[in-house]
Order: C-alpha cells, then sequence, then structure tokens
C-alpha cells in the first residue's frame, strides 16, 4: 500500500502513477452472485456450458462487475492521511476493451490525471486501467473521479 501523508504529497502526483493494486482473481461465483444481485442474468455470464457449447469459451465476467472492483481495491492500494472521507464522485470515460473470463485476475493501475481543490474539498480525476495478468491488452480503461474532504 502506498501512503500519502497529505493532500499536498498527492497532490505531486499529478501526471503520473498513484499506485498498482494487487491481483484479484475473478470466480465464476463472483459472476453468479453479480447476475444474481443485477438481474443480467445473461448466457454469456452464468452459463458455462452453454458457452463452450456454442462459443467454445469460457464464461465471461460482466463488464461492470471488473469496473467495480476499482472501487474496492483503491483503499486497499493507497491511502492519503488528513482527510476526513472520500467519496465516488462518478466517471467521464469507461471502455471495456477486453473480456474476463473466471479463473482470470485483475489488477487496478492508477494513474492521477487531475487534483484541484473545490471549496472545503479536493476533486481528483485519475486514469484506472484494470489490467488482466498474462494479457497485453486491459480490460478496462475508465476515467473515474473522487471527493475527498479534509
Amino acid at each position: 500500500m502506498r501512503i500519502f501523508e497529505s493532500v499536498d504529497e498527492f497532490a505531486t502526483c499529478v501526471g503520473g502513477e498513484i499506485a498498482i493494486s494487487e491481483w484479484v482473481e475473478v470466480t465464476q461465483d463472483m459472476i453468479d452472485r453479480f447476475a444474481d444481485i443485477t438481474g443480467d442474468d445473461q448466457w454469456i455470464h452464468v452459463d458455462p456450458e452453454r458457452c463452450r457449447a456454442e462459443l467454445g469459451t469460457d464464461t465471461i465476467a460482466h463488464g461492470y462487475l471488473v469496473l467495480s472492483l476499482i472501487t474496492g481495491l483503491s483503499p486497499k492500494t493507497y491511502r492519503i492521511d488528513g482527510k476526513k472521507r472520500v467519496i465516488n464522485y462518478g466517471s467521464n470515460k469507461v471502455r471495456f476493451i477486453n473480456p474476463v473470463s473466471p479463473g482470470a485476475k485483475v489488477r487496478a493501475r492508477y494513474e492521477l490525471k487531475e487534483f484541484v481543490q473545490d471549496k472545503d474539498r479536493w476533486r481528483s480525476t485519475s486514469q484506472v486501467t484494470m489490467e488482466i495478468e498474462g494479457s497485453d491488452q486491459p480490460a478496462i480503461v475508465a476515467e473515474t473521479m473522487m471527493l475527498f474532504y479534509v
């Protein structure tokens, strides 16, 4: 975990890499639970036998499942001391580039694009690349925003 002692120290990373998360395995159980929660039970996600029979492949994780992993990986990957709270502010751009199969491992690479003060808070804009272990193509590239209250 990378620890920043203040928002001022964090701000020095604008234009560069913040941190890289640990690898996380995406399992069929995760995919099935995401399908149950969201109601997106399309067969390409939840029916391994049909995928093998019709496509000759494994199922694939929902793009939004892989995207949602960013939120949980961030606090395990880097921390900014001296803040009161951090709130997800949304995304500007999200691209689902490469499918993720069950058993694949992904990790998040965070690059700080912008960090600006906005009244009593700071707003960050980061490019997050969800990499797939062993692949030269990422699963997702997303521009995400967070609000930091100090």
